[in-house]
């Protein structure tokens, strides 16, 4: 059983779908769930600037390499949030 920080995350209602479907996103592009999420928050409402916050130098290319949202990627993604 998960602890700590991320055992709370998981007992919010429905964080385990939007997980889910998250991971079956990046999966089917090939690439990081950070990676689906950020471009997630930039093709969504103007009004969020999501801050990027890297550890590593690899995790700053990770996050500089633009993964792009078809209408049904999005749509999928909208209906778990």
């Amino acid at each position: 059983m998960p602890t700590g920080r991320s055992r709370r995350r998981t007992t919010i209602p429905g964080t385990v779908r939007r997980l889910a479907v998250l991971g079956e996103v990046a999966a089917e592009l090939g690439v990081t769930r950070n990676q689906v999420v950020l471009a997630w928050l930039l093709g969504g409402d103007p009004g969020v600037s999501p801050v990027v916050g890297a550890t590593t130098v690899e995790r700053v290319d990770e996050m500089l390499d633009v993964v792009k949202l078809d209408d049904a990627l999005r749509t999928r993604l909208d209906a778990a949030a």
